[in-house]
This record gives structure tokens, sequence and C-alpha cells, in this order.
């Protein structure tokens, strides 16, 4: 294995990366020798980094906190091996759609610790949420109450439920990653009188029982005062409720979203600030307003899986374009991470199988999808590239994979999971075969 390494250029990278013999090393491999095993574009993830940051929020939580459950954000990503991980931590699971609780449910995960969210849940989903005795549905609009109570009264069975508001909250993040705000199509919004009436109607239901409140701002969020009003809000809200019908919130969620960093520039919260902000928010908003302290469910799913994640390219054509400057093409791009193209999120690399040499020019690494706007870093300060090189881009544990699509009619990677000098085929990479199974002909 590798010796330990204190290089700044690290430090976004899994918390086990390392160089040795001018290699990058993960996990106690070499990422050379696993691109030759695996090919590329290859997803790597560091199982000690992903169970470390799952410790570390349950620890800088629990010890703040007399009741807390992490519910881990399965958009982000999810695979049954990630699914067994969370199991054994003691973690729960936000899911979004049946195609994640079909996951959850195949990998053996504890299904009282799944709570299906949504803003346009399909009845099918509803059903099966219910068959499989997912522990909350998080009720996202009004419309949902009714269907959700005739689904459950045939079943004879009484679903706890929360409901989502809109708390009216603006994040700073990209425009695409709000979902607290009045507008958002997510939630009930608190201004006016449907989230009122909302819970009325929860509780008039027959099959249906009222356990607490949800609200969710966004997403890669480095400012921690949003949360503070968005927790406000909710404890204000609930104890609005509780008087005008009785309802005693036992749980409360705030939801995710806070962020981590991408490139060196990024400064994002330390697990402690985000607990600390979150715990004393809750505490002082429910003595001021006379609670009990609910339950807290929490969802992080970036900030628990980005970190662990590295995305391994092999490096193709270069293009020198006179009066603009060089592009390195790399064998994947947007199908395999849409963000930068979607979001403009920033991303850094390093040379694999060149770690010890100098950055000496400022390089565009583009994608080899036919879109101009397939680039994954605008201005990466890199050796000069060579056709052949490894790259490696990290942080990019979260939302790359969730999101890969077959355009072009590209193949999806593989991924691989590192651990003590072991690797582990966790996904293998699509096949030609896999393209044309579901055509008809």
């Amino acid at each position: 294995m590798a010796p330990p390494s204190s290089d700044d250029d690290l430090s976004i990278f899994p918390a086990t990366a390392r160089r040795l013999n001018g290699h990058l090393w993960l996990g106690g491999l070499d990422l050379v020798d696993l691109a030759r095993e695996y090919g590329t574009p290859l997803h790597i993830f560091d199982e000690a980094t992903l169970v470390d940051a799952m410790r570390s929020f349950r620890q800088a939580f629990a010890t703040r906190y007399p009741s807390v459950l992490l519910a881990y954000a399965a958009k982000a990503f999810i695979n049954p091996w990630l699914a067994r991980l969370l199991a054994r931590e003691g973690l729960g699971m936000d899911v979004v759609s049946a195609g994640e609780m079909a996951v959850a449910h195949d990998a053996g995960f504890p299904m009282e610790r799944v709570h299906l969210h949504g803003n346009n849940k399909l009845q099918a989903e509803l059903e099966m949420a219910l068959e499989l005795g997912v522990g909350r549905v998080v009720i996202d609009n009004a419309g949902e109450i009714g269907q959700l109570n005739q689904l459950a009264s045939a079943r004879g069975l009484v679903a706890p439920v929360l409901l989502r508001v809109a708390p009216g909250v603006e994040a700073h993040t990209h425009q695409y990653l709000q979902t607290g705000g009045h507008y958002s199509k997510f939630g009930i919004p608190l201004q006016g009188e449907q989230a009122s009436r909302a819970v009325r109607e929860i509780v008039a239901s027959s099959s249906l029982r009222l356990v607490g409140y949800h609200a969710h701002i966004g997403s890669q969020i480095f400012d921690l005062l949003p949360y503070r009003d968005n927790v406000a809000r909710l404890v204000e809200f609930a104890a609005d409720m509780r008087q005008q019908c009785g309802v005693e919130p036992l749980e409360l969620s705030p939801g995710g979203g806070w962020g981590i960093q991408h490139t060196p520039e990024e400064d994002p919260p330390s697990v402690e600030d985000v607990a600390i902000a979150i715990t004393n928010a809750l505490q002082r908003a429910a003595s001021a307003h006379g609670l009990p302290l609910p339950r807290l469910i929490l969802e992080p799913g970036r900030s628990i899986v980005g970190r662990a994640g590295v995305t391994l390219y092999t490096v193709g054509s270069i293009k020198d374009v006179p009066g603009f400057g060089t592009y390195a093409a790399v064998d994947g791009g947007m199908a395999d991470n849409i963000r930068p193209a979607l979001y403009q999120a920033s991303y850094t690399a390093m040379v694999a199988n060149r770690v010890d040499e100098e950055a000496t020019a400022t390089q565009t690494i583009a994608g080899k999808y036919c879109e101009t706007g397939d680039i994954l870093i605008p201005r990466a300060r890199l050796p000069r590239l060579r056709t052949g090189d490894l790259l490696a881009v990290p942080a990019t544990g979260a939302y790359a994979i969730p999101m890969a699509s077959n355009y072009n009619l590209a193949l999806k990677p593989a991924i691989v999971a590192v651990l003590d000098g072991r690797a582990v085929l966790v996904r293998r990479r699509q096949t030609y075969a896999d393209l044309v199974a579901c055509e008809v002909r």
C-alpha cells in the first residue's frame, strides 16, 4: 500500500488517496492497475471514506440531539452494494421512485427505515410502498392525501406520513437545486392556508397518521443560515397545527443538501458545523414554542457519498486551437456525468499515471459526445496531457452515476469498490447486447 501523503491537492480525493511511484493510489490500489483490469471510464468508490462519512454524521448528531435518523438520499446514488452498507451502518433511506424502493428491498434493507418522497408519486409507487412496509410516505401535495388514504384503507392499514411543506426559504445555490421557495414544485406552501388545510385533511383521514413535517430547501448549499430559518419555520408551523388541530409533531425533517468540496476553492461547512446549526436551531425553536423535542430526520446524500467517488478516464485526442488553447478529450463525458453541462458544476482532476509531474498547462477537458456543451472541466491546470494518460476526477460519487444516460448509445461505465488493497466489481460495464435487450425486433 502507498505511504501517507499530506499533499493539499489530494484533499478533495477520498481519504485513502496516496501517491506512489508516480501513480495515484486509492484504497491501497494503483489506479493504473484498476484501469488496466476494468477499463475506462470507471467509477471507483473508496469504502473507507464512505463508511467514515456515515459514522461521522451519526456521531456529530447523536452527541447533540436525543433522537436522530439519518435517511440517506438514494437519488445521489444507490445500488445493492451501497444499500447493504447503509443497512449495516444503521442508516435509513430516502427514496423517490419504485426503482429505488425495489433496490432497497432486494438488498434486504429494513423497509421500516425507508421514506418515500416525490412530487408526483404514481399509484403503483404508493401501492408498492404500502405492500413493502415503507416506514414513512412523505405527502407532497393535497391530491395525494385522499389517494393514499383510500389505498391504505383498502389494505386495512394506517399509513404513517410526513407532510412536506415549502417554507419559503431561498437557498444560495444553482436555481435548479433550489427546492424550498414558495413557488417550488415540491411541497405545499406555508404561505396562505393550503398547508393547514392539508393537515386538517390528514388528521380527519381514517387510514393516515400524521407524525410530522418535512421541508427541503435545496442542494449543494454552503450557507447554514437558511437551514436555521427552515427549522424555525417548520417548528412555528408545527406549533400552530398543534394549537389548531391538536396534533403533536413527533418527527421533523429539515431535509439535507449541505454541500461538499468539488474544487480547492470551495469551502463547505463541516459535519460538526451542520450538526451544531441544525440541532441548536431545533432546540431553541421547540423551547420557544413549548414543544417536546421531535425526532430529527436528516437526509444527507451527496455529503455522504460524494467524496468517496472518483471517475477515471483515458485521454484520447489532443487538439490545439490557435487563439483559444488546448482541448484534451476523454473517453467519457456528459453521458456519465451530466452535472457540468446541466448545472455548470465545477470539478478538478489529476493525471493518475503522472501525479508527481508539475502542472504546466491550462487545458480544456472535453467529453467525447456530440454536443458542444460536453465539457467536463473548462480550465484544468495539469501537466501537458498526452494521448493515453489517465485522468482521475474526484468528488463524483454523487449524481454522476444516477444521472447517466446512453446518449450516443454509449455504454454505462463499471463501478468498483476498493478497500484495503482489494477491489470488488459492484456493477459491470454495460454491453452492446444490453443496449438492444429491451428493443422489440
